[in-house]
């Protein structure tokens, strides 16, 4: 039920990322870095946390790899290497979700949230489905620093996705 539905959704995310980065290129180093009134303040901010939150989900889920220990960690201060550490964690999920199972995905697992510490208990499948829509919702925070600059955003629709790529 979850597997096939997983690999569309780890290479939608990445290929989502990858159309946002290269429009979040457009923006001067003062616009990048601009406060613009989302969750986390700027394109900076929006896109470092959308990576460390996938760092920290994959570590909760993999149990290795770098996470953070805060949702607004600046991972890296410079676009480009932002941009490379993305397409490598991006590589690292894709090929992750490729190799579970429908047995893992119906595996629970616990981990320790980070805002208020506590243990919790879920399958697998509904907390990676979780980590793919997290990441949708501040894309469309990236979008909005994009279209209030007056740039052109990316179109980021599923069924876009699908039709390019003739998953799902």
């Amino acid at each position: 039920m979850y597997h096939d539905m997983t690999v569309m959704f780890a290479g939608y995310n990445r290929w989502c990322n990858e159309r946002l980065h290269a429009s979040a290129g457009t923006l001067s180093d003062d616009e990048f870095r601009a406060d613009r009134g989302v969750f986390f303040k700027s394109m900076l901010g929006t896109l470092n946390h959308i990576l460390a939150a996938d760092r920290i989900w994959m570590r909760r889920f993999t149990g290795s790899g770098d996470a953070p220990t805060q949702l607004d960690a600046i991972l890296y201060d410079d676009r480009e290497a932002l941009r490379s550490a993305r397409i490598a964690e991006d590589t690292r999920i894709v090929e992750w979700v490729a190799g579970l199972s429908e047995p893992d995905l119906a595996a629970a697992f616990s981990y320790e949230t980070i805002s208020s510490p506590q243990v919790m208990t879920q399958k697998l499948g509904p907390a990676l489905l979780h980590m793919f829509n997290h990441q949708t919702h501040h894309r469309g925070q990236a979008h909005a620093i994009l279209t209030g600059f007056g740039r052109e955003a990316p179109s980021l629709d599923l069924v876009r996705f699908q039709r390019e790529t003739g998953q799902g």
